[in-house]
């Protein structure tokens, strides 16, 4: 018979390298990735067999080094201790650019000219400048688009979500999802009342807020939070901490919650009753949180369903859908998250997919515990959505098999 517990433990260990080298090389990605996403369309815009005039190239080029500069330095001193939102507009906008142009000269780099020189289309040279041609046009178009999408009023995502537990003096509940706000440097306090006001027309008996409320402190991001005194629920208005709020002093963002009339739901719960049947609102803060500092915050599962009554069923908040293993194993029916942003910016969903169980939408775990991650409400950082629409999330419960 084989020894699964010696078998595991072997392949642990052989795995255990591979891990070791990963954050090694991870520790320097920082210093890479700008080098690579201004470096390499830098060079298939200007210097891949196109063969410029040298006034294009040198000017070309220079663009490349200043935005090279000009992108670490800005997200420094914007989002630093120097918190200076001109900074952090500037140096955010820069990610965002460089991310699309790095993605599409190295896809058209390839799979144009690859396609070009199958067809027999012109030299090399004329290959070249219609890659250049093309991821300019390309990358210029989801920007202005994704510039849209971003600024505007997400859309409404409408799914009904059944769970056998819920009683039938619940079924038709309506829990209205908001997350990763993200109110930042660019000041989105009318955008907000905005959101608000959809919300509201969407009658919610349940409204829910899993983190990411903004970037920056509570006083100094007051404005564009405000509005969300004016949300309406019939029966509450929820809320727990993401990993931002842990960057920008998270207690001032739960007492500010508080005030403007949201339970902050802090490895605790309450009871939703209606039609003679009871729903589990339980929420955590953020797995981030022991690592802040901050005395008491920490996400703690058992504490928020303790004195819960193990039959009635549970839906949860926690921002992070990593999350969901632990709520699986405790039998949680519901888990609402965001966190992804489902990528925010194509293709970089791949990315998250490394660090997440789920990207966006409906995904069964365990049992019986459904997870349900938002793509979010608005975004953060580059004020850009290609191909990751933000959405404001109306889950309709149904009872019954």
């Amino acid at each position: 018979m084989t020894d699964t517990s010696s078998t595991g433990q072997a392949r642990g260990e052989a795995q255990a390298p591979r891990r070791r080298a990963l954050y090694r090389l991870m520790r320097y990605l920082p210093l890479v990735a700008p080098v690579l996403l201004w470096a390499v369309p830098c060079w298939v815009l200007l210097y891949a067999g196109q063969h410029w005039p040298a006034p294009v190239t040198a000017g070309g080029t220079a663009l490349f080094v200043l935005g090279l500069v000009a992108m670490p330095l800005g997200m420094a001193r914007g989002h630093g201790r120097r918190q200076q939102d001109a900074a952090a507009i500037l140096g955010d906008t820069l990610l965002g650019v460089s991310w699309v142009l790095f993605t599409w000269s190295v896809l058209l780099g390839v799979l144009l000219r690859l396609a070009l020189a199958v067809a027999g289309v012109g030299d090399g040279q004329d290959r070249a400048r219609a890659v250049t041609w093309a991821v300019l046009g390309v990358s210029a178009v989801l920007l202005a688009w994704g510039y849209a999408e971003a600024r505007r009023v997400p859309r409404v995502r409408r799914l009904d979500v059944r769970l056998p537990r819920l009683g039938a003096g619940l079924d038709g509940l309506r829990v209205v999802l908001v997350t990763d706000t993200h109110y930042g440097p660019l000041d989105r306090a009318r955008w907000s009342a905005r959101v608000c006001e959809t919300v509201n027309s969407l009658e919610a008996d349940l409204v829910c807020h899993t983190g990411d409320i903004a970037d920056g402190t509570a006083e100094r991001r007051r404005a564009q939070a405000a509005p969300l005194g004016t949300v309406r629920a019939t029966h509450a208005r929820v809320y727990v901490t993401g990993n931002h709020e842990y960057y920008s002093e998270a207690q001032g963002w739960v007492d500010l919650m508080d005030r403007l009339g949201w339970e902050p739901l802090r490895n605790r719960h309450l009871l939703l009753e209606r039609g003679g049947d009871t729903l589990v609102v339980a929420g955590v803060d953020d797995v981030t949180a022991e690592s802040s500092g901050l005395p008491g915050h920490r996400a703690h599962l058992a504490g928020a369903l303790d004195g819960a009554d193990p039959g009635l069923p549970v839906l949860l908040l926690a921002h992070q859908p990593a999350f969901v293993d632990r709520a699986a194993a405790a039998g949680v029916d519901l888990q609402l998250s965001g966190h992804t942003h489902g990528g925010q910016i194509w293709p970089f969903h791949h990315l998250v997919r490394l660090d997440q169980p789920a990207l966006a939408g409906l995904s069964h775990h365990g049992a019986r515990t459904v997870l349900y991650t938002s793509r979010g409400t608005g975004f953060w950082g580059p004020p850009f959505r290609v191909f990751a629409p933000s959405e404001i999330t109306l889950l309709v419960l149904r009872s019954g098999n």
